[in-house]
C-alpha cells in the first residue's frame, strides 16, 4: 500500500505489541502546539485522512498539533488478522501511539467508532486526556440498538452480498450523509482500494461495550455533535452524554447524518476551535 496508496503517505510509528505482536500506526501530522488526536470511524476503507482532511489543516492553522492516525485494522496501519476487533484493541493501539510520540495533555476528537475509542481511552487513562470532542460516538448504546439502525443494517447486507469495489463503497456510504451529493468520487476512490486490504474482523461486528454507566467518571470537559438524520447511530445518544457526563455541551444539527465534520465542515471547525480556546 505504501507505493500506490489512494491517500497521501504520512508517517509511521512502531508501537508496543497489541494482540500479541508488534504493530505500526500510520498517521498524518500538521501544526504545533497543544495536541489534538483525530480518531476516525469504522467502515470499509476508513482512514484518518479520508475522515478529517477538511478539518485538521484548519486546526493546525489555529495553533494546534494535529495527529491524524489510522486506527489499527484501518488505513495504512497494521491489520492484525485476529478473530474480532474490540474496544480494548483500539485503545491499546492508540495508547501505543501516544507513548511512542511522547504526547501529553491530549484532546481526543472522535467520530463514531473513534468517539467510542476516545471515551474508552479517557476512562482508562484520565490523567492523559485534557478534553474530548465527540461526533455521534459509539459506546453509549447496547449492540442490538446499533445493529437495528438502517445504515448499519445496510452496511452488513452489502458486506454479506460479497459485492466489492467502488459501487459497493458508494452503496454503503450513501446513507452516511443527509445530502448524498457530498459523497464525491474522490472519497469513494480513496476508500475503495483500502477496503480491499482490510481483514474480516474489520468487516464484522466490533465488540464495543455500552459505557453509559461510566460516563460520570469522566474528569475532562466534553463537547459533542449529533446529526438528527444519523442513520448509523441514534441521536438519542445525545441524552446519554448530557445526562451522565459531568462537564458536557452538545450541538444537535438538522439536515445532518453521521459525518458532521464533512456535512457542516466550516461550522464544525469554528465551533471546535472555539471550544479548544475558550472551553
Amino acid at each position: 500500500m505504501t507505493h500506490n496508496s489512494p491517500i497521501p503517505i504520512g508517517k509511521f510509528a512502531d508501537i508496543a505489541p497489541v494482540a500479541g505482536a508488534a504493530q505500526r500506526i500510520h498517521y498524518h501530522e500538521q501544526g504545533q502546539g497543544e495536541v489534538v488526536i483525530f480518531l476516525h470511524g469504522a467502515g470499509g476503507g476508513a482512514s484518518g485522512y479520508s475522515n478529517f482532511k477538511g478539518n485538521y489543516p484548519v486546526f493546525a492553522q489555529a495553533g494546534y498539533r494535529c495527529i491524524v492516525p489510522d486506527l489499527l485494522g484501518y488505513g495504512l496501519s497494521s491489520k492484525p488478522d485476529i478473530a474480532q476487533y474490540d474496544l480494548d484493541f483500539f485503545v491499546a493501539g492508540l495508547k501505543g501511539l501516544v507513548d511512542a510520540l511522547g504526547l501529553k495533555n491530549i484532546t481526543l476528537l472522535g467520530n463514531s467508532l473513534g468517539g467510542a475509542v476516545a471515551l474508552g481511552y479517557a476512562l482508562a487513562y484520565p490523567e492523559e486526556v485534557k478534553r474530548l470532542i465527540l461526533m455521534a460516538p459509539g459506546g453509549v448504546e447496547d449492540l442490538d440498538t446499533y445493529l437495528a439502525m438502517p445504515g448499519i443494517a445496510n452496511m452488513f447486507k452489502i458486506y454479506q452480498s460479497g459485492k466489492t469495489g467502488a459501487a459497493a463503497m458508494r452503496d454503503v456510504m450513501t446513507m452516511q450523509l443527509f445530502d448524498p451529493t457530498l459523497l464525491t468520487d474522490d472519497i469513494i476512490n480513496e476508500r475503495a482500494p483500502i477496503a480491499e486490504t482490510q481483514t474480516q474482523a474489520a468487516r464484522s461486528i466490533l465488540k464495543v461495550p455500552n459505557m453509559t454507566a461510566r460516563l460520570h467518571e469522566l474528569k475532562c470537559p466534553v463537547f459533542g455533535f449529533w446529526g438528527v438524520n444519523d442513520q448509523f447511530n441514534p441521536v438519542s445518544g445525545t441524552t446519554k452524554l448530557v445526562g451522565h457526563c459531568p462537564q458536557v455541551r452538545m450541538v444537535v444539527l438538522n439536515r445532518c447524518g453521521h459525518w458532521v465534520q464533512v456535512e457542516h465542515r466550516d461550522m464544525f471547525n469554528r465551533a471546535c476551535i472555539d471550544f479548544l480556546q475558550h472551553g
